[in-house]
């Protein structure tokens, strides 16, 4: 097995470990689809884990739709399409901000005004006292939830729109319709784990590893008018950059392509969009 467990690993910690070990065998296709998996007491024996473990990793591959149990016959692997990832393109964030807008369902979970985090009201430049509109989303497609966003907006901005109006409109649009031009941002990317809540929202177990991402939004003034914290399901969502290489001076090097907004099955192209720029890489 790829991870390792030790005799003082908890039931549920070992039975994730095989989960995870398995999943990787669909998927990478060591298990392919309509093959009949070797019994418990197989597994059992060749990840040194109790049937008990490996009942319960199996239950979570049924559950995740990758394995169907049958009494009496043993477990088979479906063949399953599963939901299409959604595919951002990292050099046209704005543009694929509005279009996932369109084209994902939105649950809202929370929409108040209070004081900024120091974090926050330091990134969007704002004044002592300026209070802040925050929401939380839970953004769905093909009916699964992929992504948990936490977003603040200066309230003398938020104030421009209602709950409803957060509900069926993307963000980059209420904040454009408010007056707002905008026109830059920084956006870093990391991993996290999820929490209790995180994880009851997109309906994965809590500690699963999430993809995260800090943005800051800007207007032509270079104001802050966003700032989001979200995090998003791996398997269902991915960032890309597609790159080519252009000779600068004596020097090769990468730069980003033109932008595109892509999610397999369709593309969508904006020529006029204006993509943040990557930073250049030499190799």
């Amino acid at each position: 097995m790829a991870a390792r467990l030790t005799p003082h690993s908890s039931e549920p910690r070992k039975a994730q470990v095989v989960y995870l070990h398995l999943r990787d065998r669909i998927q990478s296709g060591d298990y392919p689809a309509g093959m009949r998996m070797p019994s418990e007491p197989d597994l059992a024996a060749n990840l040194s884990v109790s049937r008990a473990t490996i009942r319960s990793a199996l239950d979570m591959l049924a559950k995740d739709g990758l394995v169907e149990r049958r009494p009496g016959s043993g477990t088979f692997v479906r063949l399953v399409g599963g939901p299409s990832a959604i595919v951002a393109d990292f050099s046209n964030v704005f543009t694929h901000l509005v279009e996932m807008g369109r084209r994902t369902d939105v649950r809202l979970l929370a929409f108040h005004y209070t004081a900024p985090t120091p974090a926050v009201a330091e990134a969007l430049g704002l004044q002592r006292g300026e209070r802040v509109q925050r929401t939380v989303r839970v953004r769905i497609a093909d009916g699964k939830p992929f992504s948990y966003l936490v977003t603040y907006v200066p309230e003398r901005i938020g104030i421009s729109y209602s709950e409803a109006d957060l509900r069926s409109t993307p963000l980059l649009e209420l904040l454009e319709r408010s007056g707002a031009r905008v026109v830059s941002g920084q956006q870093t990317v990391g991993a996290a784990l999820a929490g209790p809540e995180t994880a009851a929202e997109l309906g994965i177990e809590t500690g699963s590893a999430l993809l995260s991402i800090t943005r800051v939004v800007k207007d032509d003034m270079g104001r802050g008018v966003e700032y989001l914290y979200g995090l998003y399901r791996p398997d269902l969502y991915a960032l890309q950059l597609d790159l080519e290489r252009a000779r600068e001076g004596d020097a090769m090097r990468w730069r980003a392509k033109s932008p595109t907004l892509s999610r397999k099955g369709g593309t969508a192209r904006d020529p006029s969009a204006s993509p943040l720029k990557p930073r250049k890489t030499t190799r």
